[in-house]
């Protein structure tokens, strides 16, 4: 009955994990990934040099570990692409039990190194940001709570993924952590606004954000420092926004060219939450748009591939990890161009950062995972095929 209705596709009978993963993965989307992260070895070897200097580093530490890191990325993107929807959701709540336990314990274990939040455990070699690792984790969960919200006779799923919501942006808003809640928050609406939530909860939901933030504005200092700058009319030249400005307008549409910047001399974090700065200085305006380019393809494509699955939960985990994805590389840019209040995020795949690569990688292999082709059609091209 479920072939009279959807169609299928063949299966071909021991097919090789391999050939089989390569003929059923978005190769373009997996490409575009690719090209992100050679683009961000690109900008490592011009904005992480000074950096490495001031710090009695070799000339190219930060891109050598870049390069390590990115490895490991890349290996987890390409395994967990590998796996079928139903493995990703077991991994994937066993990983988010893991992260949310780390969470936890930050205030007690974790270290600030100076920057004022409580982000990080310090390994000595390295350091790991669990809030990193939480997030692609947490969109397999609220999607499976949600899906199972649908089934006849099944749980609250809607409602305990929104107290989980809440649960985990109050834990990152104390650290504080504004720009990884937000991302939480965000990821979460997009899921809940796909599986049916009516438009006067959404304004409700918009309506207590507004709220959150006027709380976190009186009450916090550090949110407080932010809004100010971002609102204020004239941007310090000495502080990063301003370097970064400055940088984005002298770069115009080609750049000053390769390795002529100044601005990574003086930030000290273009090879972070800025490179996007280097990238406009050093290549101009070309570079810029290739890399919002290569972004938008991957959540396009995704979101694209992702209309013709009639799993629930996979339609909403995808779109989760898509939507977060796409957000995260336009808050980063945005922080850049003075579009928004400095967040303190990174360009995934492009920026240096141990826990933001991995995790990264794991989180577009998991998207990689759920837009693989499978053996289903769609009612339309079936209703087609029987009209000719």
């Amino acid at each position: 009955m479920t072939e009279m209705v959807y169609g299928t596709v063949p299966v071909r009978e021991g097919e090789p994990v391999l050939p089989k993963w390569w003929r059923t993965v978005d190769r373009w989307a997996l490409s575009c990934v690719l090209m992100l992260f050679g683009i961000g070895i690109l900008l490592g070897l011009a904005a992480s040099p000074p950096l490495a200097e001031r710090n009695g580093f070799a000339h190219f530490h930060y891109v050598q570990r870049q390069a390590v890191f990115g490895g490991l990325a890349l290996t987890a993107m390409m395994l967990t692409s590998m796996l079928s929807p139903v493995v990703v959701r077991r991994l994937a709540v066993i990983g988010f039990l893991g992260a949310f336990l780390a969470l936890l314990a930050l205030p007690f274990l974790g270290t600030d190194f100076g920057k004022g939040a409580v982000r990080w455990y310090s390994l000595g070699f390295a350091s790991v940001q669990p809030s990193e690792f939480l997030k692609p984790a947490f969109v397999i969960v609220a999607a499976w709570m949600m899906a199972a919200s649908q089934e006849i006779g099944g749980p609250p799923g809607k409602l305990w993924s929104f107290a989980l919501t809440v649960t985990i942006v109050l834990i990152l808003a104390l650290q504080p952590d504004f720009g990884q809640a937000s991302l939480v928050l965000f990821g979460w609406g997009v899921m809940w606004f796909v599986a049916g939530a009516p438009m006067l909860l959404l304004v409700g939901m918009a309506g207590l954000v507004v709220l959150g933030g006027t709380v976190a504005y009186n009450n916090s200092e550090h949110f407080a420092r932010r809004i100010d700058g971002f609102l204020t009319p004239d941007v310090d030249p000495t502080t990063q926004l301003g370097y970064a400005t400055n940088a984005i307008q002298e770069g115009g549409f080609f750049g000053v060219g390769v390795g002529e910047g100044q601005v990574k001399w003086s930030l000290p974090d273009a090879h972070t939450d800025f490179i996007i700065a280097v990238a406009a200085e050093e290549y101009g305006l070309i570079l810029v748009l290739l890399i919002i380019s290569l972004y938008a393809t991957v959540v396009v494509r995704s979101l694209l591939r992702l209309m013709r699955e009639r799993d629930p939960f996979i339609r909403l985990a995808g779109t989760g990890l898509a939507a977060m994805f796409g957000v995260q590389a336009m808050i980063n840019m945005g922080v850049a161009v003075r579009l928004l209040p400095a967040k303190g995020m990174t360009l995934p795949f492009v920026s240096y950062g141990g826990s933001s690569l991995i995790a990264g990688g794991i989180a577009v292999g998991m998207l990689l995972a759920f837009t693989r082709s499978r053996p289903q059609g769609e009612i339309g091209e079936i209703l087609r095929g029987r009209q000719r």
